[in-house]
């Protein structure tokens, strides 16, 4: 299970080149390592490793299929083992483990809340989040769902996630080189966008605040005034 092509391997720019040793090496091994460990938590690039994987096949170094079903497998085996040590261990065990992949105990509240919130749809959208796509299936064992429900939702955003990294590092090929450079060009902007946004949204936050500190203020300066007009009429 390593490689089935001779032909030279395509040039990956930027942060794939650094996946270009491991899948020279280990090849199909690389993709099934990385994609599991980082489904139960560990900090690896499995999504980036997919993308890579997949334009090496586009250069005839891989099997595009076998990329595909090897990614999918590893995707939904290291969920499942997330599940496990989420549902078997629970919160102690994976706080107590957690900070060493990066998994804090506000990182962990953030996303069992946002797992209630959203109920069990929340399994196959959060493949394509950052966080919750490493906390998934340990979020879900701790939070009590059911195995086959979790499996049911897991394996269809496994799918949904894998065949979309994989499509699009096979369909880039040659034209990766010219694909990063147009997303690092353009993410800049996109990134003062977003800035933007964010500032919008942090000043609309602190003139709400302001506004809720001083309506209270407001309204008993108004009912102290109309207490005080019959006052002053009973005077007269």
């Amino acid at each position: 299970m390593r490689m089935i092509g001779s032909g030279p391997p395509p040039h990956l720019p930027g942060f794939l080149n650094a996946l270009a040793g491991p899948l020279n090496h280990f090849g199909y091994w690389a993709v099934l390592l990385f994609v599991m460990i980082e489904d139960f938590g560990v900090p690896v690039p499995g999504e980036t490793i997919l993308i890579a994987a997949a334009a090496y096949a586009g250069a005839g170094r891989l099997n595009v299929i076998m990329v595909g079903v090897i990614g999918f497998v590893a995707a939904v085996i290291g969920d499942n083992i997330g599940f496990a040590i989420g549902h078997y261990g629970g919160r102690a065990l994976v706080l107590r483990w957690g900070r060493y992949v990066r998994l804090t105990e506000e990182r962990l509240d953030k996303a069992e809340i946002f797992f209630n919130r959203h109920g069990a749809w929340i399994i196959t959208i959060a493949r394509f989040i950052e966080v919750l796509r490493q906390a998934n299936g340990i979020v879900a064992g701790t939070t009590g769902m059911r195995w086959r429900r979790f499996l049911a939702f897991n394996a269809l955003g496994a799918a949904l996630w894998v065949g979309t990294w994989v499509s699009l590092g096979y369909l880039a090929g040659k034209h990766i080189d010219a694909i990063y450079h147009n997303i690092t060009r353009y993410s800049y902007y996109v990134l003062i966008a977003l800035a933007v946004v964010l500032a919008g949204y942090i000043a609309r936050h602190i003139v709400r605040r302001r506004r809720r500190r001083t309506e209270p203020a407001s309204r008993q300066a108004n009912a102290s005034q109309a207490q005080s007009k019959p006052t002053a009429r009973n005077g007269r």
